[in-house]
């Protein structure tokens, strides 16, 4: 059994003093009755019971109020962010679609370009993917190819066009060896079936390699005529080539 207790204002304008009421619940049932001392001034009780019945529903309406102005306030911020989300102009094209890698309408001048500088520097997009197609348009042309990396390579004469020294791991514990290597283009020159048009000395990372590395790969196709070299020198928005020979200053020469 749970017994409030209540003060509400006397309706009377007589009367300054308060009347108390004592709400008594016990289980499922509710009653209420008065508790009247001796100086609590003469008043209706329903009156009472209807003076804080009202204050009660007043207070229930500023508490909805509140709420629904609260959820206006939230709702015109969630249409001005949505304004604002909708500002953003993105410019689609048609490769967003299906792939810029597949519309290539400059693989004609590729194949030509390669067939007349024979040695190619290109500046593809920092995600990468794209110097694949031109790789393989290559590819049915009847070339093959070499993939080296510029990093670590060495000089590009002595390792492409001579006899080499390689010296292993010795981890500390074997004593220093050196081995020696054939050269790298004339020994896949040789390995190539009689049916291939040549073979294609593609260098990753070539943006490492000096003026005077890079004059030297312009060259080779000069010294070996069924080489073609393709630097990459670089990154660029989109997949561009320039000859080599211009970007080793070789171009007036």
């Amino acid at each position: 059994m749970t017994t409030l207790s209540y003060t509400f204002p006397s309706t009377t304008s007589s009367s300054s003093s308060t009347r108390r009421f004592l709400i008594t619940s016990n289980g499922s049932s509710c009653r209420r009755r008065p508790n009247i001392s001796t100086e609590d001034q003469p008043c209706s009780s329903s009156a009472c019971y209807q003076g804080a019945v009202q204050s009660y529903g007043l207070q229930r309406q500023r508490v909805q109020l509140n709420g629904i102005s609260k959820a206006v306030r939230t709702r015109r911020l969630d249409s001005v962010g949505r304004q604002k989300k909708g500002a953003i102009r993105c410019n689609i094209e048609l490769q967003d679609f299906i792939g810029g890698d597949l519309i290539k309408p400059d693989l004609g001048q590729w194949l030509s370009d390669v067939e007349e500088h024979k040695a190619i520097a290109i500046y593809s997009p920092h995600e990468g993917g794209y110097e694949g197609r031109y790789l393989t348009r290559l590819k049915y042309q009847g070339y093959h190819f070499l993939d080296l990396s510029a990093r670590g390579l060495g000089d590009p004469e002595t390792t492409l066009t001579k006899f080499h020294p390689v010296c292993p791991a010795h981890v500390g514990k074997q004593p220093i060896a050196r081995w020696y290597f054939p050269p790298e283009v004339d020994y896949r020159l040789s390995l190539l079936p009689p049916d291939a048009k040549g073979l294609v000395v593609w260098i990753i990372e070539a943006k490492v390699l000096s003026k005077a590395e890079l004059q030297f790969l312009a060259l080779l196709p000069t010294l070996r005529p069924n080489v073609r070299v393709i630097a990459e020198c670089g990154n660029w928005r989109k997949f561009m080539w320039k000859p080599l020979k211009e970007i080793a200053d070789l171009s007036q020469s």
